[in-house]
């Protein structure tokens, strides 16, 4: 592209922005109780969904309405800051936990409600993993409400096939099932790199495995070094299952939904894959599916699991705070997220949601979560876009090459302290 082509390319986006947050401000300006909400939920379910609930609170808060404002999602995210910065901001929003809600929460434009949380009660009904979610320092600033889980998926009749008669918990178990599966002819595991983010459910969760889950997301914040012999441990125990032949030939040749090929066909027995897996995996092959916890390495470290989420946040300048802080632990109630589960398969993050009537995974996903001391996002979530391009890129090519696992983790540290220094400057 001409460097002259670019001015153009961030005026069109300027204006855009504007023309999103003029949308906002005839709502804002309203006298009286009134609650902005914007929500990037555009999807014509979804959308039902959210239409209906505010309808609900409207009708028994006819005191306090919210104006109910929905932007289509790639706008949302673009116009976010402008939003925020905004005086007065809209008060309550759709986002994304981890890194996504951080870098607001950092730059002080996300409200603390903790006061709200701890009058409705909330530490008492949300699963733990959640409730540090919510959680920077000592303030409640995000309201996780829903997730998908991730969670080493497999073929039972190939376990069997190959004498494995329990799922591995342990490390040792889980490259004692590569051996008997590689001895049976059946491939272990099944991945598909070819857009190098599946690589980084590995990274996930051999880190949180082997450091623990604060590690974890401390080194996602920038807060600890790449270079740091704890890195150096996950890359080695990630390079057992090379020398295990754990995995199929050549993963950059597929993409995600491509690798489920080997699975489906008893090539491969084994899938780190999130929930979303069954929407491609065959229909009539899913009775022979079934997962487990990722194996726990070091025993004395928390248990934390990969669960993408999404919430709702208020932001700092919001113009009917108190307002916001109603409708928020509205939608963080066991009766909305009820309805969600029950209408939209949501899962809940709330222990009190009766789920007696899904199925045996989706109860099985559910307590996997519930069970877990730590809820994280994933790579590309948890930590800053550019650090999380040079990752993926750092993990393709140690799967190329494990040697070189020196040279990429000073790459890797040389982005680190490069991003650093670019948020300390922002």
């Amino acid at each position: 592209m001409s460097r002259f082509n670019k001015p153009v390319t961030r005026l069109g986006l300027l204006v855009t922005l504007l023309m999103l947050v003029a949308m906002v401000v005839p709502v804002l300006a309203q006298e009286g109780g009134r609650i902005a909400y914007i929500s990037y939920n555009g999807d014509p379910i979804p959308r039902a969904f959210d239409e209906q609930i505010v309808a609900m609170w409207n009708e028994a808060h006819p005191e306090m309405p919210v104006d109910h404002s929905i932007v289509a999602h790639e706008d949302f995210k673009q116009a976010l800051r402008a939003y925020l910065t905004a005086q007065p901001a809209p008060d309550v929003l759709t986002w994304f936990a981890g890194n996504r809600a951080r870098f607001f929460i950092d730059r002080g434009l996300i409200l603390d409600f903790t006061s709200m949380w701890e009058e409705e009660g909330f530490s008492e009904v949300y699963a733990p993993g959640f409730e540090a979610l919510a959680r920077v320092g000592d303030g409640y600033y995000f309201l996780p409400t829903s997730y998908y889980w991730w969670a080493v998926y497999y073929r039972p009749s190939l376990f069997e096939q190959a004498g494995i008669t329990e799922v591995p918990e342990t490390w040792d178990e889980f490259l004692g099932a590569c051996d008997a599966l590689n001895a049976a002819g059946i491939t272990p595991i099944t991945i598909g790199n070819r857009f190098k983010w599946p690589a980084a459910a590995w990274f996930d969760y051999l880190d949180m495995r082997v450091n623990g889950p604060e590690f974890h997301i401390n080194l996602m914040l920038l807060q600890e070094s790449y270079t740091d012999e704890r890195v150096r441990a996950v890359f080695d125990y990630w390079n057992q299952l090379f020398e295990h032949d754990c995995f199929i030939d050549d993963p950059a040749a597929y993409d995600w939904q491509e690798a489920i090929d080997p699975m489906a066909q008893g090539e491969a027995a084994m899938y780190l894959m999130g929930q979303f897996i069954l929407d491609s995996y065959p229909d009539e092959l899913e009775e022979d599916l079934d997962f487990f916890r990722f194996p726990i390495i070091n025993p004395d470290v928390p248990i934390g699991e990969d669960a993408p989420t999404d919430g709702f946040f208020l932001a700092a300048q919001a113009r009917n705070p108190e307002g916001a802080m109603a409708f928020l632990a509205f939608l963080g109630s066991r009766e909305v997220q009820q309805m969600a589960f029950d209408q939209l398969g949501r899962l809940p993050t709330r222990t009190d949601v009766d789920i007696s009537g899904a199925s045996p995974a989706t109860q099985q996903g559910i307590a996997l979560i519930q069970g877990a001391d730590y809820v994280a996002q994933f790579y590309d979530r948890d930590t800053t876009p550019p650090m999380a391009e040079a990752g993926m890129d750092v993990f393709q090519r140690f799967w190329d090459d494990p040697s070189s696992i020196d040279s990429l983790l000073e790459e890797l540290e040389a982005e680190r302290l490069r991003n650093l220094e670019e948020q300390q400057g922002s």
